[in-house]
């Protein structure tokens, strides 16, 4: 038995010990019974493991190395340039690239992954890669795969039989990207067939969706109606959706409306949508983001994701949820003191809830023992000083666990005034 003291945890400011047996939280509070191990984590943050609840990892390092660079960085080119990757693609390559993006994420405070792979492949390599992946590591972090079309159900010839043969492999989640198919017609028959796949195979949903400038991009109002008749809407989630924070307030607040009422999730891009959206905006450019203040506000759930490792679609990107949330809140413009306090929603209980595993997460009795320490003492803190992740604890057990912060020769600007 180990019991974690003097912690401030987040959410719960009563209680500030944890007891973990068997690598499951028994109890948290205060004066709890002694226990053989004894970790004094000196009044730091405790908060449940950084969910990113949306990553390509079939894709991650091919940026560079592979000559996929994109000249003009829009979505439309990346998409061009993974196509010519992946028809060289090996099983060992994807399975290489794949485990060094989890290690980089987890190395930061991950522990809970939704990743879509790219099923528009014959050989279905990136998925075979990721099904033993998902199982060899899931100890260490749970991991959701998305079976996902990256260049249409119907733009590429067989796109939606080889999404069922992935669920059939064991995806978690159908996925489909309507604004890319070639017409209109075509992308609302991708969703009806996204959300036909995942009542017949039980199977939750994640829609790239609306992924363009173009207001007049709206599969999500058609994603949201589907699955508000089938009662899935907690179950299904809207990726990017960057037309509706370009959409007149008149459609976007009867939307809102609707998104309340079925329950849908929506997961932003930060930093990667900033980065390709508005290319063909002169001024004034538009942000690329969807409505995150609006959803936050209304009770919609919204959750953020890091997207992209060194890919055709973004140079950068390193796992590390801390600066994807600290550029999602500048975006968003939800910076006031009661946000800060709470915006790690974002990145933790959010994303949990997106990926419909509140079962198994958060520091309460009863459930695994995962969680992380930050070098800060409150939320307001942890964002603003952009903490970093000191220990991550998995069933009990370190992930990791990093040396005190220390200075060789500390900073002390005063010292020649004494």
């Amino acid at each position: 038995m180990k019991k974690f003291i003097n912690a401030n945890i987040y959410r719960n400011e009563d209680a500030t010990e944890i007891l973990v047996e068997k690598g499951v939280i028994t109890q948290i509070g205060k004066n709890l019974p002694m226990a053989e191990e004894e970790i004094d984590l000196k009044g730091r943050l405790v908060v449940p493991p950084y969910v990113d609840a949306h990553l390509h990892l079939d894709y991650v390092y091919t940026g560079r190395n592979d000559g996929a660079t994109n000249d003009t960085g829009t979505l439309f080119e990346g998409i061009a340039r993974w196509h010519d990757v992946k028809k060289h693609q090996t099983y060992e390559d994807a399975k290489e690239r794949a485990l060094r993006g989890i290690q980089e994420e987890v190395s930061k405070g991950v522990q809970f992954i939704r990743t879509h792979i790219d099923v528009d492949d014959p050989k279905l390599t990136g998925l075979k890669a990721m099904l033993e992946i998902r199982e060899e590591l899931k100890d260490n972090v749970t991991i959701q795969i998305v079976a996902f079309p990256q260049e249409g159900m119907y733009a590429y010839k067989g796109g939606d039989e080889m999404v069922e043969e992935a669920l059939k492999m064991g995806a978690d989640c159908v996925g489909s990207i309507p604004h890319f198919e070639w017409a209109r017609e075509i992308g609302e028959k991708s969703i009806h067939k996204t959300v036909e796949l995942a009542v017949k195979y039980d199977k939750l949903i994640d829609v790239h969706c609306d992924e363009t400038d173009d207001v007049m991009s709206r599969f999500v109002e058609l994603l949201n109606a589907l699955a508000m008749a089938e009662g899935i809407g907690p179950r299904t989630a809207a990726s990017h959706t960057c037309s509706f924070g370009s959409a007149d307030n008149a459609y976007a607040f009867r939307m809102m409306g609707l998104f309340q009422k079925s329950g849908l999730n929506f997961i932003a891009l930060p930093t990667e949508n900033a980065y390709l959206q508005g290319r063909q905006d002169t001024y004034p450019k538009r942000r690329g983001l969807t409505r995150v203040k609006e959803f936050w506000e209304s009770g919609i759930n919204v959750c953020f994701g890091q997207d992209s490792i060194n890919d055709p679609w973004y140079p950068a990107g390193n796992g590390n949820l801390m600066n994807i949330l600290d550029n999602g809140i500048h975006l968003a413009q939800t910076m006031s003191f009661d946000q800060l306090d709470t915006c790690l929603d974002l990145i933790t209980f959010n994303g949990a809830k997106t990926l419909n595993i509140e079962d198994q997460y958060g520091i309460e009795a009863g459930k695994p023992a995962n969680f992380l320490v930050l070098d800060a003492t409150t939320p307001f803190e942890a964002v603003r000083q952009r903490a970093d992740v000191l220990a991550s604890i998995r069933n009990g057990n370190y992930l990791f666990k990093k040396p005190e912060p220390s200075y060789e020769v500390e900073l002390d600007l005063f010292r020649q005034t004494r």
